[in-house]
């Protein structure tokens, strides 16, 4: 129970975040914050895309977020490699994104078979 509360909160801290900003730089123009992005729009716009226009992509991640780890908990069958998908997905996004990928990816290997997952 603890560690699907766990991978819950992680999903609601990144996913809602991803959503919240995803939908500000859609609506403003800008993400949240100060008017330059993080450290990774530097690693996206090395391959020439601008990180500006990434709203829906954050909007999607964030989404897959909350269905993949809600998929975890209900011990769906795609929920597992779904939830691993997302987190790898998401490892670009440098800080604290990253961090929560990283901790997400380590427990769902950890306790793949806690969770239900063989």
């Amino acid at each position: 129970m603890i560690l699907e509360v766990v991978i819950i909160l992680l999903a609601v801290l990144n996913g809602g975040w991803m959503i919240f900003d995803g939908c500000h730089v859609i609506k403003k123009g800008k993400y949240f914050g100060p008017p330059t992005p993080g450290s990774w729009s530097k690693v996206v716009a090395r391959f020439g895309i601008n990180p500006f226009s990434l709203g829906p992509l954050f909007v999607a991640l964030g989404l897959l977020w909350f269905i993949s780890s809600i998929g975890v908990v209900f011990g769906m069958s795609w929920g597992w490699l779904s939830l691993l998908a997302t987190s790898i997905a998401t490892l670009w996004y440098i800080k604290i994104g990253t961090v929560i990928s990283i901790i997400t990816l380590l427990l769902l290997v950890i306790f793949k078979s806690n969770l239900g997952y063989v």
